[in-house]
This record gives structure tokens, C-alpha cells and sequence, in this order.
């Protein structure tokens, strides 16, 4: 029996996804896609999930796309961009602007458009021996899935243009240095430790996470004064939720705050 290329967990607060092809180092094919979208859109749709972890199945976190699938055949070219149209930008996308936080644990190599799903997350925490490889270069396509995007702001012009177009492997502790990812931590803590950070976003207030999210994504194109007056309206309706008051009473009451996420 083939198994499932996308495992879904339920825990109390939050969900967990695995990408499941490891003898593939979990490589995507079109099944992968497919079911990965499913799997994203049924955490959006549970109401008791609060947050997200994505991780991946024996050695490696994602190798990108499967190569096997997108080989020329009969000397006519593979449309690349189709299975980026389909895929793998509704997919970042979809990452980014979840009403909830994301955190990938890349449990090893990250390669390709791999790399950069994790890098659409939220929060990336890595295990020492993880790998970070922009690899598109080995083959003469250019970094996507928000390669582009993500790494100049990320690690600023000059280390983009080397991860881009050297194509060499980054460690997780080097990642870290430059900003690249949130946390590199021992092999044996990756797991503890995101499962640790989704523990913590089941029990935050989920409602003003999201309106970070969204002030943060949007200050990428905004200039200073349109990202104040986004500021403001985004303030004004976190000071409406039930979160927000819970947590002011809790702060006056010196103690822990029983936030919902409700709205």
C-alpha cells in the first residue's frame, strides 16, 4: 500500500503536516501538491487550530520538485511555470497570509523550492545538521517559490546574489548568523522545541498574531507614514478583541492570561 505523501495531525491547539516521501527526501510531485493543498486548507478550516508546524519525514525537510516529473521529453521543453502557477505560489501565499502562525522544524536538507516554503513560514527552527540550498542554479532556472522575494530581505543584496548564484549548501547555525532562519538547535531538541513554540501560539492571542502577520507583510510596500496609518486601523481592531482584554486583566491581576483566539 503506497503510503500517504502528506501526513495531518491534530494536537490540542494547533495541527502538525509532514511531508511524507522520504525515500524522495520528500521531493514533490504533482500528488504531493495536491494533497498538501488539502491538507492546508482543512487546517484553515478547523476553528481550534492556532497554529501550524510543517516538517518533513526521515533525513530531509524537502528536496523541491521532483525532477522525474518535470524531465524534457521527445526534445520539447517542460513548462515550468504551470506548476508554479498551480502550486507552489498559491502555496506561499496561502503560508503567509494564514490568520494564524507557521513554524517549519527543517529537520534536514531544505533545497530548492523546499528552502523556501520554509522560508515562507513564520517561524524556522532547524537542527544543526539541516541544510539551506537555493540549488536552482545547478540547473539553470532561476530561485522560486519567493526565492527572490524572501532572500534579500531576509539576508540583504549581497548574500542573496551568492546563495542564488553559487548555489552552495548553508548550514543552520550559519543561517542563523545571517538572519536567514529564527533558531538553529541540537538534532534531539528540533522536535521539543517547535513543538514547544506551537504549544506556546495554542495558548497566545491568536487574533492579534494575525494582525501582525499582516502588518508585517504589507510594511514590505508601504512607506512609513502608510504603514502608521496602517498601524492605527490594525490597533484599533486588536483593542476590540476579547484577547485584548483578557490579557489587560490578566496584566492588572498579576496573572496568567486565559486567552481564546476568539473573535
Amino acid at each position: 500500500m503506497t503510503e500517504q505523501p502528506i501526513l495531518l495531525e491534530q494536537r490540542a491547539g494547533y495541527s502538525v503536516i509532514t511531508l511524507n516521501r522520504p525515500d524522495k527526501l520528500n521531493a514533490f510531485n504533482d500528488a504531493m501538491h495536491e494533497a498538501l493543498r488539502e491538507a492546508v486548507a482543512a487546517v484553515d478550516a478547523d476553528e481550534n487550530c492556532r497554529a501550524l508546524l510543517i516538517t518533513g519525514s526521515g533525513k530531509a525537510f524537502c528536496a523541491g520538485q521532483d525532477l522525474n516529473d518535470r524531465l524534457p521529453k521527445d526534445g520539447k521543453p517542460v513548462v515550468l511555470g504551470e506548476t508554479l502557477e498551480k502550486y507552489y505560489n498559491p502555496l506561499v501565499k496561502k503560508l503567509r497570509t494564514l490568520r494564524f502562525p507557521v513554524v517549519a522544524a527543517v529537520n534536514g536538507v531544505a533545497a530548492g523550492a523546499g528552502c523556501n516554503i520554509a522560508l515562507a513560514c513564520d517561524i524556522v527552527i532547524a537542527a544543526q545538521s539541516a541544510r539551506f540550498i537555493q540549488s536552482f542554479a545547478r540547473i539553470g532556472i532561476i530561485p522560486d517559490a519567493g526565492g527572490t522575494w524572501m532572500l534579500p530581505r531576509l539576508v540583504g543584496d549581497a548574500r542573496a546574489r551568492g546563495l542564488a548564484l553559487l548555489a552552495q549548501d548553508l548550514t543552520a547555525e550559519k543561517a542563523a548568523e545571517w538572519g536567514l532562519i529564527w533558531r538553529a538547535v541540537g538534532d534531539k531538541a528540533l522536535v521539543y522545541e517547535s513543538t514547544r513554540i506551537c504549544e506556546h501560539f495554542a495558548t497566545a492571542p491568536t487574533q492579534g498574531l494575525a494582525l501582525i502577520k499582516q502588518a508585517l507583510n504589507a510594511s514590505v510596500g508601504n512607506t512609513l507614514e502608510q504603514q502608521l496609518d496602517l498601524e492605527r486601523g490594525l490597533q484599533r481592531a486588536a483593542g476590540q478583541t476579547p484577547d485584548y482584554a483578557e490579557g489587560v486583566r490578566a496584566f492588572m491581576e498579576k496573572r496568567k492570561p486565559n486567552f481564546t483566539g476568539r473573535k
